[in-house]
């Protein structure tokens, strides 16, 4: 029975139908696709997200993306497969393949000993977390055997030493809802 059958179906018998991913469905999750022909047959849903592995590569490192003075930005990106790229994401435009990424880093200006992860399968029971740097990353994703399925995390948030302190709990600093104390 198709999707679109079954879903129509449990709409007439008024059941709730539950269509799971792994992950956030709002991140490679083909979850628009989905939305679309439930519009297309009126019937409502909610979309709720799960967590997305780029969440759960952080959780693994004991990390936070966003370290004051240290990054402020998460790009999140994938190689071509079975699904196209837009000319413009393709990996060769943002950082090349994993071999090419070393150098192509470099030139755009990190330093061969700037931390590096490799987390492979985020949040899944067979998880594996390795730090390095990005001279390193081809070495290491090889020495683990690791060909797809892992996020690479590059950048000091890695190792997350010398960075500000956020003023989220500066008790000098002024919020909407309290008063700093000077």
């Amino acid at each position: 029975m198709s999707c679109r059958i079954f879903y129509r179906q449990a709409d007439r018998e008024q059941k709730m139908t539950v269509r799971l991913h792994t992950g956030d469905p709002c991140l490679y999750g083909a979850i628009r696709e989905q939305m679309d022909h439930l519009d297309e047959l009126g019937i409502a849903y909610d979309s709720c997200p799960g967590v997305s592995s780029f969440c759960g590569a952080a959780a693994a490192l004991n990390l936070e993306y966003t370290l004051p003075e240290v990054s402020q930005s998460v790009v999140i990106t994938r190689m071509e497969g079975r699904t196209p790229v837009p000319e413009k994401e393709k990996m060769r435009e943002l950082a090349g393949l994993l071999e090419k990424l070393e150098g192509q880093l470099i030139e755009g200006g990190y330093k061969e000993d700037t931390p590096a992860a490799i987390v492979y399968k985020a949040t899944w029971p067979e998880e594996e977390s390795y730090i390095c740097t990005v001279s390193t990353l081809a070495e290491t994703a090889k020495a683990h055997g690791i060909t797809k399925t892992a996020l690479i995390i590059v950048g000091d948030v890695v190792t997350h030493h010398a960075y500000e302190r956020s003023k989220l709990y500066d008790p000098e600093f002024t919020t909407e809802f309290r008063q700093g104390v000077k």
